[in-house]
């Protein structure tokens, strides 16, 4: 069955499951259950409560374990040389260390995904158990995880909120309620330079997928001036193709000669700087190249996106033997599919992915280009939980020479509050 992506407003996205509900049948829609397992720091941390271990000390026991994503206990003796004297030295340690393996990567609680939405043609019954999530006894999920579910042929629909598209439409109010100028956020001209100039000096805080360090020091290299650039920055900007954004800058500014792999290739790649950078591009070259049919290169596109090697070398043999057999080396089909394809999965965007990403990052910074006050008030009433995020947005409204002022009894209101062009007011809501 197909997997459907659509972004909502973080504020509306809840509406939506109600609506899918009430359409489909309450007992035919169901949130994804997550099993959230036990890493290799919470094993140690759980093992050490039972051990009865004094908190202090086993919280700077688990400090050892290197504070990474997928880190193993085993990877972090190996790495940490201070970690494996201690439980060599030290039998309470290596008691506590021996057991947290034992359990390390088991299931330690039920949790619900994050977008995911099953539809079933029938009772949810049918397919799988369901049950109530941990302190929930209105919302329904299944027991099954999303590979399961999928194997069942049950619609997958993920309805993500997106808090972007919640600010755009704040910010829209606030320019309506305080200066009656209704703008049409979906037309925009598409070559306003001084959205470009947000981009190309780096000036991204709040502008949806464009706010971290490396992002901001690749924009200042490129200085974007096509909505084309902006597309392909959201498509780069990620594990695999990031190796290649230098490439791209290089061509771009004419320091570096664009080559194409293969003469079959130079259509497909031209607008990308001879670099493949979408989903659809990979489809094309395995059509263009090794004489694939498009349901083989749909083949292929899932094989990439599942990251299941099997099946990657399943379709790496496919791809070289009908390259052979069309007159090309197996040198160069090897290098093409090592080199240009391999990189791209799991990680690579389709376009018009990128392109609905680009287009949310470009009405941001229009409306940062144009309205940087409203804007700025409804980034800090997204982010008034956050108190990192509001200080980090204070000092950029200083920068812009825009006031924050101090909470007032007389002026606050619950949420930070659009006073004039140059002052926002602080919202109580944001008082811890």
């Amino acid at each position: 069955m197909p997997d459907i992506d659509i972004d909502f407003s973080d504020e509306g996205r809840g509406r939506v499951i109600e609506y899918v509900r009430e359409k489909y049948g309450h007992d035919q829609v169901g949130q994804i259950c997550t099993f959230g397992t036990l890493a290799a720091r919470a094993a140690v941390k759980d093992v050490g409560r039972a051990l009865g271990i004094p908190f202090a000390e086993m919280n700077q026991f688990a400090k050892l374990i290197p504070a990474r994503p997928g880190i193993t206990i085993a990877d972090a003796i190996k790495e940490n040389p201070d970690l494996k004297k201690t439980v060599d030295t030290n039998p309470l340690h290596h008691k506590l260390i021996t057991n947290a393996q034992k359990l390390e990567g088991t299931v330690r609680q039920l949790g619900v995904h994050a977008c995911a939405v099953i539809i079933a043609p029938s009772p949810m019954t049918d397919f799988c158990p369901l049950q109530h999530p941990p302190k929930d006894e209105t919302a329904i999920v299944t027991q099954f995880s999303a590979y399961p579910l999928d194997g069942l042929g049950l619609l997958k629909m993920d309805f993500l909120g997106l808090r972007n598209l919640t600010i755009i439409d704040r910010a829209l109010r606030i320019i309506e309620n305080n200066h009656g100028i209704k703008i049409d956020i979906d037309n925009l001209p598409m070559d306003d330079q001084r959205v470009f100039d947000v981009f190309a000096g780096g000036d991204t805080t709040g502008i949806f997928q464009f706010e971290s360090a490396g992002m901001r020091r690749y924009l200042q290299e490129l200085v974007p001036n096509t909505f084309e650039d902006i597309i392909v920055m959201v498509s780069l900007y990620r594990p695999g193709p990031m190796l290649y954004i230098p490439t791209y800058i290089k061509r771009k500014h004419g320091k570096e000669k664009v080559k194409y792999p293969h003469e079959s290739l130079a259509q497909i790649l031209q607008l990308t700087q001879g670099i493949a950078v979408y989903q659809e591009q990979i489809m094309q070259i395995v059509q263009a190249f090794a004489g694939f049919s498009l349901g083989e290169a749909d083949i292929l596109r899932r094989a990439m996106g599942k990251k299941i090697k099997e099946l990657m070398d399943e379709q790496k043999g496919k791809f070289i033997e009908a390259a052979l057999k069309i007159g090309h080396t197996e040198k160069l089909a090897t290098y093409i599919f090592t080199d240009i394809i391999e990189p791209f999965a799991g990680y690579g965007f389709n376009k018009s992915h990128a392109a609905c990403y680009a287009m949310i990052a470009y009405q941001t910074a229009y409306l940062k280009a144009y309205y940087p006050t409203e804007f700025l008030t409804a980034l800090m009433v997204s982010d008034e939980d956050d108190t990192d995020r509001i200080v980090l947005e204070i000092n950029e409204a200083k920068s812009k020479h825009i006031q924050v002022l101090v909470p007032d009894v007389n002026e606050s209101r619950r949420h930070f509050t659009y006073i004039d062009r140059q002052k926002i007011r602080f919202g109580l809501k944001a008082i811890k």
